[in-house]
């Protein structure tokens, strides 16, 4: 088991190894981390080709974590994720076949081009931590982290995620393009590499991860600040802009990635600066805003970006 001190270097070294391979995103690292230790689930919602993928799968690498990616299609049954009860020729018994669910971070990639009923399977596994195959119910053992992406640009084909998935969703993300100058990096790694793969070293394990987390629930929070973070979150169910606010699922999760960001910061304690600092990604999909303002391309970020800079900011000791 690594000590306090060994701990506190960890998410440090994470965030280096990761940065080998994507390249100036160190903003958006963090806050995947964040999340990481904060135990909940990313929506990535991007264009195509911006390394959704490889930083899931670079992540999985550093934290020394199954890796598993599963391609949503209009024709994916639930099966293809949980797995199936198979009959072994030579025993004449039924086995367990068990689906790619059964990892530690699951990358679902293009989520929403998946049917309803393969989407409920997946959140299932997302809230509970369990499948359910055949009426028999099986733990995931933890940790167990979804990753998933959607194109905001592409609607054919596709099934729009039900609000109840998108409040399992801790935060939710965009990565960007890159710079001129970063995108001349990227090309200039991958000559040097000769290769398109690439290599992550483990800088931490499992149960570095499950302690981590340990540490980040440890971590103070004044009830000033929790009053703070239920002031945002109920503001936005009164906005004249906003249909359906945060729900108290909302609250908890700016709790946890405040927390997590701290501790990340090392520090034992939450500042109404970490609330700022993860309260966009947290509340920014599961606002609902209204017919007119969806009309108008209105960005429920903006939103919560101009609310932040209402609400009073209590004093901290």
């Amino acid at each position: 088991m690594s000590s306090d001190v060994e701990l506190q270097d960890k998410p440090r070294r994470i965030l280096s190894e990761v940065s080998k391979v994507i390249v100036g995103k160190q903003e958006l690292l963090e806050k995947v981390l964040v999340a990481i230790l904060a135990d909940g689930h990313v929506l990535f919602e991007d264009y195509p080709g911006l390394a959704k993928t490889l930083t899931a799968q670079s992540f999985a690498s550093a934290l020394g974590c199954e890796f598993k990616r599963v391609q949503f299609t209009a024709d994916l049954l639930p099966a293809d994720i949980t797995g199936i009860y198979a009959l072994n020729r030579t025993t004449s018994a039924f086995e367990l076949r068990k689906g790619p669910i059964f990892c530690n971070i699951l990358l679902a990639d293009e989520i929403n081009r998946a049917p309803p009923r393969t989407q409920s399977a997946l959140l299932e596994a997302m809230q509970e931590h369990q499948v359910t195959i055949e009426n028999a119910t099986f733990r995931l053992a933890p940790p167990f982290i979804v990753f998933a992406t959607q194109n905001p640009i592409e609607y054919e084909g596709t099934y729009p995620l039900p609000e109840a998935q998108l409040d399992r969703f801790i935060m939710k993300v965009a990565i960007g393009y890159p710079t001129p100058s970063e995108e001349v990096e990227i090309l200039d790694r991958r000559t040097k590499r000769q290769t398109d793969e690439v290599s992550i070293e483990e800088v931490a394990s499992r149960n570095d991860l499950l302690e981590m987390r340990k540490e980040v629930e440890a971590v103070h929070i004044d009830p000033e600040v929790e009053r703070y973070i239920v002031n945002i979150v109920t503001k936005t169910r009164t906005l004249s802009v906003v249909e359906v606010g945060a729900s108290p699922r909302g609250s908890l999760a700016i709790l946890k990635l405040s927390k997590a960001h701290a501790w990340i910061h090392k520090r034992t304690y939450v500042l109404p600066d970490d609330v700022k600092a993860v309260a966009v990604d947290a509340l920014s999909h599961r606002l609902i805003l209204t017919a007119d303002q969806w009309i108008r391309g209105t960005r429920a970020e903006s939103i919560i970006e101009d609310l932040l800079g209402k609400v009073d900011v209590p004093k901290v000791d």
